[in-house]
């Protein structure tokens, strides 16, 4: 390796470095920031399994050290998927000085949209999934049972949901990021559609807690936004390599 290749890519370490640095600094001021409100946090979260327990019912800590670190756990994720727009822009930042002009105009939009899809996929969850869930596993058990759910697996459960729902409603993007890199295409995909069928349900299923209902509610989400990326990759198509080359970079 070259002395100013040797350099350029000790540079570009670095710079991958600051990102890291810069990125988990802006996660715990966050945290710090709402570290006060960790009780209140986990109040929030755990709202929609009390609205559905029954009566004379309540939540337990198995391990005594669960009322302390289970809220402040809860807030560590929490800062975590606050702090993701910070974390984009940060890996965008390293990543921007190589790419094509065409290639930042095309991947600006898909980051805004992925920001606001796995936002939109936890509040899905917290909103429609979990009320119809909670209510159905709280209302199916006999009545001689006392239901007194553990804090700290039911945060396990609804992190567990939240990042499934997180991570599937970036499917639209994921598709036209393949058909836009030439990976695949629209007709390639709709061919392939009763496949995804099958597989959405068999991803459902290993991403969601062991019930029907639940793998179901991420399942159909997942097909839907399937044929949201069809419709938007259609407006993208790989770029012709002799074009790319005769693009400069900024």
């Amino acid at each position: 390796m070259t002395e100013p290749a040797q350099s350029g890519f000790i540079s570009h370490l670095l710079e991958l470095r600051n990102t890291l640095l810069r990125s988990v600094i802006a996660v715990l001021v966050i945290f710090i920031g709402l570290a006060y409100f960790a009780n209140d946090i986990y109040s929030f979260v755990a709202n929609p399994l009390i609205e559905n327990l029954p009566e004379n019912s309540q939540m337990i800590a198995t391990d005594v050290t669960a009322p302390l670190f289970t809220p402040f756990k809860l807030t560590l994720f929490v800062a975590l998927f606050a702090a993701i727009p910070f974390i984009l822009h940060q890996i965008w930042s390293f990543i921007a000085p190589g790419l094509y002009a065409h290639e930042k105009r095309m991947l600006i939009p898909i980051l805004l949209s992925s920001i606001v899809l796995f936002y939109g996929g936890i509040a899905f969850c917290y909103f429609v999934v979990l009320p119809i869930i909670l209510s159905f596993f709280t209302g199916i058990g006999p009545e001689v049972m006392t239901l007194t759910p553990d804090i700290s697996s039911y945060l396990g459960f609804v992190l567990k949901l939240f990042l499934a729902f997180g991570i599937a409603f970036e499917i639209p993007v994921a598709i036209m990021l393949l058909c836009w890199s030439g990976v695949t295409s629209t007709s390639s995909l709709k061919e392939k559609r009763p496949y995804i069928v099958v597989g959405a349900f068999v991803l459902a299923m290993f991403l969601t807690p062991p019930d029907v209902l639940s793998q179901t509610l991420l399942a159909l989400p997942m097909l839907l936004l399937f044929e949201l990326g069809l419709i938007l990759a259609a407006f993208y198509s790989a770029k012709p390599s002799s074009e790319e080359s005769q693009e400069e970079k900024q």
